[in-house]
C-alpha cells in the first residue's frame, strides 16, 4: 500500500472507529452510516484478499440471532471493519476486542453482584470491537497479520 494513501487510511479509519464508539457509548447504538463509512475505506487500499474479511461479522450475526442482547451495528461495525482488515486481520480484531471487554465486564458484574443485584448488566460491545479493530489494523500494516 503506497504511503499517502495508508496514512490517509488509518487516519479515517480511526477516526470513524472513534466516532462509532462514542456512539455505542451514549445511544446503544452504531449508525448505519458509519458502519458504511468504515467499509468504504477498504476502497483506499482494495485488495480482493481482503474481501473474505466481511465474513467476520457472521459469528455476530449468529450470536445476536440465537442468543439476544448484541445490537446489529456491532454486527455490521465487524463485518465493515473485515472488509478494510481481511479476515486475519479480522479474526485478531474480534479476538482482541472480545479479550478487552472480559475484565470490564466481570468486574462491573461483580460489583453488581456484591449489591446484591442479580439482572443482567448491558455493556456497549462497541468500543471493545473498535480498540480491537484498531489494534489489527495497526498490527497489519506493521506487518505483525497477513
Amino acid at each position: 500500500m503506497p504511503g499517502k494513501l495508508a496514512a490517509v487510511q488509518a487516519v479515517i479509519f480511526t477516526v470513524l472507529l472513534f466516532a462509532a464508539s462514542a456512539c455505542d457509548l451514549r445511544k446503544r447504538e452504531i449508525p448505519d452510516l458509519l458502519n458504511g463509512a468504515i467499509a468504504l475505506t477498504a476502497l483506499l487500499s482494495f485488495s480482493p484478499w481482503n474481501l473474505p474479511g466481511i465474513l467476520t461479522g457472521l459469528p455476530f450475526l449468529i450470536a445476536a440471532v440465537t442468543c439476544g442482547g448484541m445490537g446489529g451495528g456491532d454486527v455490521k461495525l465487524m463485518a465493515a471493519s473485515g472488509l478494510v482488515l481481511g479476515l486475519p486481520g479480522g479474526i485478531a480484531a474480534t479476538v482482541l476486542g472480545l479479550t478487552a471487554i472480559l475484565p470490564v465486564c466481570g468486574t462491573l458484574t461483580l460489583i453488581h453482584r456484591l449489591h446484591g443485584r442479580r439482572e443482567k448488566i448491558p455493556f456497549p460491545l462497541g468500543p471493545f470491537l473498535a480498540a480491537g479493530c484498531l489494534a489489527a489494523y495497526f498490527m497489519k500494516i506493521g506487518g505483525l497479520i497477513l
